[in-house]
This record gives C-alpha cells, sequence and structure tokens, in this order.
C-alpha cells in the first residue's frame, strides 16, 4: 500500500531519531487515559481470543502497546507491523525480553502474513488514511482474522462541525499533562493540516464497510476514539 501526503509527513517524522527517542512521552500527554486504553484492548480481545491467540498488530511501532498485551496475556503471540524502520528498533528496545514472543514486519498490511489471525489491533494509526485507504487496510485486516475474530481500532476522530474546539482541547490536555506548549501548538497544527479527521459515526460505518460486524464505542476522550468489531 502507498502512503498518502499525510502518512507520508508523519512516516518522516517517526523516522527522525530523536522523534524516535522520546515518542514514549507523547502519547501519554496527548491522548487521554492512553495506559487504560491498552488495557482495556487486551480486556476486549481475550472475551474471545484463546490463550495462546496470535494478535496482529498494524502500527506497532514504539512497542508500547505490543508490551502491554504481552505483559497481560502470557500465553499471546504477536505480528507487529510498522512502515517506520526506526519505529520497530524502539520496539524491540521497549520490549526487552518481551520481544521473543514477537515477529516484526516492516511495511503495511500488505506486508503483514495471511493469518489467519485470533485477533487485531490498530491504535493511533487510521487517522493517517484518508477514507478510501483506512476501508481497504480495514479489510485487509479483516481477511486476516478468523471468524469471529475480535479487532480493536483506536485513532482520532471527533465531531467534524466542532473541529476548531476540539482541537483546542486536545491542546489544552496535553499542556496540562505537561507537554511544552509551543511544540503543543506545532503538533495542533500538524494534526489540522495532515491528519484525515472524520466524524465518529463515519469511522464506525468504515468498518462496517471493511466487513466487521457489531462495531461497538468503548472509548471516547476529547479528540480519539475506540471501537470493537468482529470478523
Amino acid at each position: 500500500m502507498q502512503s498518502d501526503a499525510a502518512a507520508q509527513t508523519m512516516l518522516d517524522y517517526f523516522s527522525d531519531p530523536e522523534a524516535v527517542k522520546h515518542y514514549a512521552d507523547g502519547p501519554r500527554r496527548f491522548v487521554p487515559g492512553f495506559a487504560d486504553l491498552h488495557r482495556m484492548t487486551s480486556i476486549l480481545l481475550a472475551e474471545h481470543a484463546p490463550q495462546n491467540a496470535r494478535v496482529l498488530v498494524l502500527g506497532a511501532g514504539g512497542g508500547l502497546e505490543l508490551k502491554s498485551m504481552a505483559e497481560a496475556e502470557p500465553g499471546w503471540t504477536f505480528v507487529g507491523v510498522d512502515p517506520a524502520a526506526a519505529m520497530l528498533k524502539q520496539a524491540e528496545l521497549t520490549l526487552g525480553p518481551l520481544g521473543t514472543r514477537v515477529q516484526f514486519e516492516h511495511g503495511y498490511i500488505d506486508d503483514a502474513p495471511d493469518g489467519p489471525f485470533d485477533a487485531a489491533t490498530c491504535l493511533l494509526t487510521l487517522h493517517f488514511l484518508d477514507a478510501e485507504q483506512r476501508r481497504r487496510t480495514a479489510s485487509e485486516i479483516h481477511r486476516r482474522l478468523k471468524p469471529g475474530a475480535p479487532f480493536v481500532a483506536a485513532h482520532s476522530s471527533f465531531p467534524q462541525a466542532a473541529r476548531t474546539r476540539w482541537l483546542s482541547r486536545y491542546a489544552a490536555y496535553a499542556i496540562a499533562s505537561g507537554a511544552d506548549p509551543d511544540k503543543v501548538n506545532s503538533a495542533r497544527a500538524a494534526v489540522d493540516a495532515n491528519l484525515n479527521l472524520f466524524n465518529p459515526e463515519h469511522d464506525a460505518q468504515i468498518l462496517r464497510e471493511a466487513g466487521f460486524k457489531d462495531v461497538e464505542l468503548f472509548y471516547a476522550a476529547f479528540t480519539w476514539r475506540g471501537w470493537i468489531a468482529y470478523a
């Protein structure tokens, strides 16, 4: 899959060694309940995934969600896919000994094994793609899952009719969480200019069009939403 301009901009950012070095500091300041999102993801997947589940993780760079799931479910193994090689290296460092349970793939969804997988996640990633690419990516995830397997997606999604107000709240939360105000304002401008932002209802419909059923919202925090769905 070829990345669009927005995805390429972010790929360039995540290929910057300095950005990668400090990646772990960002999500916890910009994403309310970041650690809880990971914890809920493991709980939701475990409702249907077996104790020896093989889990596909798209956008695995940095390794934060991989580490959380690996610690929560010691019998699970993972395939982690990401287009930024530097972020995959950081994931290896983040995981440490847990990395023996992860197979890393450098690339996009088309570079992932066919599976079939027992579960899948795509966290803080799909907002880099436009609607068509998002639908195609979700379809390819669906194709790699066993029937009925759970899928958790979470990314930037909020009412676009009030876009300016919600982006102001996004920035205010990050500043209140200790992020540098100048960097926050730059991040807000980048999000506004580069991300493909949709209403939550549109995002849920994309998952349905990709073949997923029983799409349910489980996480909503300022400009972020998360869904659980089934193949």
